[in-house]
């Protein structure tokens, strides 16, 4: 089992540098950390009174890291959950915030465990997650990561331009599908086929 820090060191890696992309909601990202999430903390870098595509830009990578093991992680009671699912709703929170604990909601739902899909880890959901994971041992992290590729291509469905992430010009995987192919188990991944059907009506 990877330690927490070892698992924010691989997001921060996956994430990259300083992006500012007019088609990502989340704004000017430096390490995976928002502008957004930089003023929900305050965190003025350089004094000025306020907080800057200058401050993303100044954020260094241990302080990402910081930032999503105490709030991404701790805070959000990702530690709670079962050890075999901590990972990838870990990077999905990252990546998609509270609904990476929608996904999981649902999921527990679709497995006949009902819970309120509210986007919140509470008592409810630590609970319901330990059942599923009991009841499908070998198989409650594949569904997990499953049901992240599939929000994503729902996602793209729905809004165009965001259709890059998931789907490269060349019609290969994108970075969406491959970040979330990277907990699944290789005998659940798409095969570049079975993918590019998937994303056909996209034209």
């Amino acid at each position: 089992m990877q330690s927490v820090q070892e698992i924010a060191e691989e997001i921060v890696a996956r994430e990259g540098g300083y992006v500012n992309d007019p088609d990502d909601p989340g704004g000017p990202t430096n390490h995976g950390v928002t502008i957004h999430t930089m003023r929900r903390l305050g965190l003025d870098l350089d004094g000025d009174g306020q907080v800057t595509s200058a401050d993303v830009r100044a954020l260094p990578r241990d302080r990402a890291i910081q930032i999503f093991v105490r709030h991404y992680y701790r805070k959000t009671r990702i530690d709670r959950l079962p050890e075999d699912i901590q990972a990838s709703v870990f990077d999905m929170y990252v990546n998609a915030g509270a609904n990476a604990v929608r996904i999981l909601q649902r999921l527990l739902n679709d497995m006949r465990i009902t819970v309120e899909v509210d986007g919140v880890i509470g008592p409810q959901t630590i609970a319901a997650a330990r059942e599923a994971h009991a009841a499908a041992p070998e198989h409650f992290a594949d569904a997990y990561g499953i049901a992240r590729r599939n929000y994503y291509y729902a996602l793209a469905d729905r809004r165009p331009a965001s259709r890059k992430y998931a789907c490269r010009r060349d019609g290969g995987k994108g970075g969406w599908i491959r970040r979330a192919e990277a907990f699944i188990s290789p005998r659940f991944h798409l095969t570049e086929a079975q993918h590019q059907e998937r994303v056909a009506a996209w034209g």
